[in-house]
């Protein structure tokens, strides 16, 4: 039988992402859709849905299981110049998985068009990072 999503279960977790030299560690808290509320996410405290004139950024679902967690999340940037050079709009989707047993985090990130093409490639990359469940 497949796993069904449980009932709306508020997750938080300590996370650390390494890169090179560059170490960073932060708290993710999750809340999944309820029947008054869209699914949210939030990284040190911040919510990671937020509109202004820099573009769109909106968690699009949010799944959580007995094993693993997913999120769905969505970034719509206006074309903008910048340095004398003119940059289309970007979108970038971005897919989260956590096994909660191990607490690796997976992104990965597609990036089309935009100045965040130019700058950093247009395409999927991946990345891992570690986290641990921490309480709400």
């Amino acid at each position: 039988m497949p796993s069904v999503a449980w009932s709306v279960e508020v997750l938080q977790f300590n996370c650390t992402r390494s890169e090179n030299n560059y170490t960073e560690i932060y708290d993710l808290k999750l809340n999944p859709a309820s029947k008054n509320q869209k699914a949210k996410v939030f990284v040190d405290d911040r919510d990671l849905d937020k509109s202004d004139e820099l573009g769109r950024q909106a968690v699009k679902n949010i799944l959580i299981t007995e094993s693993t967690v997913l999120i769905a999340m969505e970034a719509n940037f206006p074309p903008e110049s910048f340095d004398g050079i003119q940059y289309g709009p970007g979108l970038v989707s971005t897919v989260i998985t956590i096994n909660r047993s191990t607490g690796q985090l997976r992104k990965a990130e597609t990036i089309k068009g935009g100045i965040l093409s130019a700058t950093l490639g247009e395409g999927t990359k991946t990345y891992q990072e570690q986290c641990v469940a921490a309480k709400p």
